[in-house]
């Protein structure tokens, strides 16, 4: 845990604010480039057609190669093409290089979650993917005043606020991505901080666990996409990322009504992410604790749900915003618990495949929600028809995460 989880929490950070950044680049950006509220979100959401379609590759590539290389790789990929989007000239550019950062990043996040599989025994992974997770949320609390202040520096250099967006957030990137290559190990095998037998206990733990759990490795691991038990709980992740990508696009939007500048915008856009830090903490460790998994899935996302659709319900722009911030607490803390799901029915390559081909479904939900939400805005004029689709999703995950349980018990 010390040595592994803060430095994939510090670059899981970095990702998190490029993905963040198009949010609030969007402010400035759509109106340079003549761009519709739904031509923008199309741009953005191109990133999830890119990731969906080589995260299964990347992660295979991943357990072939080791996580050392492949890692670098995905950083310094990333961060290159996060810099160019600082140089967009027209909307064609703008799509191309949206498209090209989902197929640089791809990999990233079910890379870690397969890491996990490989450090940590079964009972500890829940906690280590909440953990893990609040580094996206310290993304967000760090990169919100951070993309706010940078668009109030409009004008340094001759650049647009934009412009300082993009430059700022993608170098991080290619610096860890060099780092990278001398801090992490492609496994406990090589890690330089075990002992022989400290090595050799880890390893004969978690072999143990997945022998003793049946848990199984296809001979060949393009295989899990076809497990009908991968294609369920991919099924039921759709909802997960479309509300969480449908509040993270829209909040700094809602909070740009209350008529403040970019920086204070940035900075209440804190407020929800340390909400879920907390929740990220508190769900998967009395999960632990209990035993209970089901509802500790379900139960955050109901109240995801509920809270969406209050937050355009009261009046207010106050209660407005402190129901989204727990909205977000719920729609966040729900997946620590749920990926730990997968790795209980699937070991080695396959379970490198499996939670690449679950992430990658479910991202979708990503592109969904940034054209359907806009779509549904720009019909209707109204805020409640787009909070009340996302509430429905993220019911409907939350009915199939009982489909799922059952399936798997089922099965053992």
């Amino acid at each position: 845990m010390r040595h592994i989880m803060p430095f994939l929490g510090l670059i899981y950070l970095i990702a998190y604010v490029d993905r963040q950044n198009v949010g609030f680049a969007k402010l400035q950006m759509a109106g340079d480039l003549h761009l519709s509220e739904s031509a923008y979100g199309l741009g953005a959401s191109l990133f999830f057609v890119g990731y969906f379609l080589f995260e299964v590759p990347s992660n295979l590539f991943l357990a072939k190669l080791g996580a050392r290389l492949w890692f670098a790789r995905i950083m310094v990929s990333w961060g290159l093409v996060t810099v160019a989007l600082g140089f967009t000239q027209n909307p064609a550019m703008f799509y191309a290089l949206r498209f090209l950062l989902g197929v640089c990043e791809a990999g990233f996040f079910p890379g870690v979650l397969y890491l996990l599989t490989v450090w940590m025994p079964q009972d500890h992974r829940a906690r280590m993917v909440g953990w893990f997770m609040i580094a996206s949320v310290v993304a967000n609390a760090v990169g919100a005043p951070l993309c706010g202040w940078l668009l109030d520096l409009d004008g340094t250099f001759g650049l647009r606020g934009w412009q300082l967006v993009f430059l700022a957030t993608g170098g991080p990137a290619v610096l860890m991505g060099f780092v990278t290559l001398f801090w992490l190990p492609d496994g406990p095998a090589k890690a330089r901080f075990y002992t022989d037998e400290e090595k050799a206990w880890l390893l004969e733990r978690i072999t143990s666990e997945d022998s003793e759990m049946g848990k199984t490795d296809h001979p060949n691991p393009i295989a899990a996409l076809l497990d009908r038990r991968i294609l369920l709980i991919a099924g039921t992740y759709v909802g997960f990322p479309l509300a969480a990508y449908g509040l993270s696009y829209w909040l700094p939007t809602v909070v740009k009504g209350f008529g403040v500048s970019n920086t204070v915008n940035g900075f209440l856009n804190i407020i929800p992410w340390v909400c879920t830090a907390l929740a990220l903490w508190w769900v998967p460790r009395h999960s632990h604790r209990t035993g209970e998994k089901t509802w500790h899935i379900v139960g955050p996302l109901a109240v995801g749900a509920v809270f969406l659709i209050l937050s355009v319900v009261v009046p207010g722009p106050v209660w407005k915003f402190a129901f989204l911030s727990i909205a977000a607490a719920g729609i966040f803390s729900a997946q620590p618990v749920y990926w730990t799901l997968p790795s209980t029915i699937l070991r080695g390559a396959s379970v490198a495949a499996g939670l690449a081909a679950i992430n990658s479904v479910g991202n979708m939900g990503g592109f969904v929600a940034q054209n359907v939400v806009p779509i549904i805005h720009d019909a209707t004029g109204s805020n409640f028809m787009p909070m009340l689709f996302l509430a429905a999703c993220l019911c409907a995950s939350g009915l199939l995460v009982f489909v799922v349980q059952r399936v798997l018990g089922a099965e053992k």
